[in-house]
Formats: C-alpha cells, structure tokens, sequence
C-alpha cells in the first residue's frame, strides 16, 4: 500500500509514496484512494507535474488520480545500479499494479507510455486499460537520435529557462512552450544557478536510449497485451510511422488509434485537460472488471 504524505484524498494534491522494483516511486495522488484508479507515466527527462491536469480532472470525475515520477526523476529514487533499461520501467509498473485493490488504468506518453505497455501487458487481471501518448514499436531512429542529442544536451545544463525551452523546441520539434517559466517545476537550479531537469544523467546514457532490445520488448508486449489499448497519436509526431502504427494493430487487433491534432511528440504539457475529457469518454466505455 502507499505511504501518504500526508495522507489525504483532497483534490490539491497529496505526496504518496509506492514500491517500484528494489526502489521507491513518488507520486501525486487527486481524489478518494478507494475510487477506480487511473495512473498517469511521464516521457523521459519530464516529471510527474507533465500529468498533474489530467490527474486532477479525472479526480474530480471520481476516480483516484495519481501521477508519477518514473524511476531515475523528480522526487522518485534513482536507481543504484543505473538501470534505466524499458525493462526496468516495465518491472517498477507491475509492482505497482498490485498494491491497488481495483483493475487499474494506466496512461503514459513517451518512455511512460513504453512502460505502460511493456509492464500492463505482463498483468492484464489487473489492467482496466492501457492508453498510450505517441507510443508504438517499431519508431523512427531519426527521431531518437533527436532525442539522445536533446539528453546530451540537457546534461550540460541551462543557462535560463528560456534556453532551456528553446532546446525542447528545437530538438523535440513541437512548438516553443509560451511561458518557459513554467518549466521551473520539472527542474533544479545547482548552486551556480544553472537550470538542470529533474532526473539522473544516467537516464540518458546511450545504451538507455533504444537499444535493440527495447523495440523487441515493444513488440512482445504489443503481441502479449489483450487489455482495451488506445494509441493517442500526435499529428505532427517526429518518431511515429503508418507502418508502425499499422503493425502494432497487427499485433493488437483491439488497438484503437486516434489522432490529436496540430500537436507534436509531447503533446501532453500543453492539452492535458483536454487529453482527460476524452479519457473519461474512453473509460465510461470499458466496464472496470472487463479483464478481472
């Protein structure tokens, strides 16, 4: 069970405490713990604050909300043997998934969305739903070299926040956040006031970065899962393809695959309210005892 701290079901926000796989995961839990819960996985070198509107909003339809730091950022434990493979996402979601009483809903975007589905389809007893931001086997290796240069990058460090927003723009190739203000949440300033993300630099090694094993758990997982899955592809997506989008509906014929328009890769900073509303839609759906 989570250690809360404190321990209360406000919608503000309360600080809980889970057991990831030989480390802890820190989370922002919205709503009555005793409500269907739905669990919110950021991208790599983001933190659990990227979920923190849809979290609050599916509270307040009534469902316990609770969004995560994944091993290695924000407030959650780095891992002490730096593994920061999929399969060590994975392992930290299926530890999860069982320190809850009901089938759980699990909602990741980028390397979230990966865990989700490698560790969800692992366990679909207890998986009322999987649904996945911009995720799918088989992406473009152009586009994760853009995201191993964005990583090298970031571990230098930042000057201002708004260098810091100019690199998310430019490397991730999404439009430049308004406000890079806003950016101070998911970030550290060290005592030399340079700004630094939230998450071990170990994190974005290369061997941690689509190594060919990650695209072979992908595809297992894809071939594994029977939960309801549904992929929410980004129009302007820079990692996505027809033709991997196309055989994860091959592996998953129960694969449902709609498109967020005008959006980019990490789409969820800037429509997450509007990314609940359709979530709520999608569960009021799926009868929460469909895998039990």
């Amino acid at each position: 069970m989570p250690k809360p701290c404190p321990s209360r079901p406000e919608l503000s926000g309360t600080l809980v405490k889970f057991k990831g796989d030989g480390l802890e995961l820190a989370g922002d839990a919205f709503g009555d713990p005793a409500a269907p819960p739905v669990l919110f996985f950021h991208g790599g070198g983001q933190s659990r604050n990227a979920w923190r509107g849809s979290a609050r909003k599916v509270a307040e339809a009534g469902y316990y909300g609770i969004t995560f730091d994944l091993r290695g950022h924000g407030a959650s434990d780095w891992a002490a043997d730096s593994d920061y493979l999929l399969d060590a996402f994975g392992r930290d979601i299926e530890r999860l998934l069982y320190q809850f009483e009901r089938p759980v809903t699990l909602v990741g975007a980028s390397r979230g969305g990966q865990a989700t589905l490698v560790g969800g389809s692992r366990h679909p007893d207890r998986v009322r739903l999987i649904l996945l931001a911009d995720v799918a086997p088989d992406m473009r290796a152009d586009g994760i070299d853009d995201l191993r240069i964005f990583f090298a990058n970031s571990a230098r460090g930042f000057e201002t926040l708004d260098d810091a927003a100019d690199s998310l723009a430019t490397n991730l190739k999404q439009a430049r956040i308004a406000d890079a203000g806003k950016l101070a949440r998911s970030m550290r300033q060290d005592d030399a006031g340079r700004w630094f993300w939230l998450w071990d630099p170990a994190t974005g090694n290369r061997e941690f970065l689509a190594p060919p094993s990650e695209n072979e758990s992908l595809l297992a997982a894809a071939e594994r899962v029977t939960c309801p899955v549904i992929l929410v592809r980004a129009e302007l997506s820079h990692l996505l393809t027809d033709q991997g989008v196309a055989n994860f509906q091959i592996l998953a014929p129960q694969l449902k695959v709609v498109t967020a328009h005008g959006v980019g890769h990490m789409f969820t900073n800037d429509r997450n309210d509007e990314f609940a509303a359709d979530l709520l839609d999608w569960l009021a759906d799926i009868p929460e005892q469909a895998n039990a």
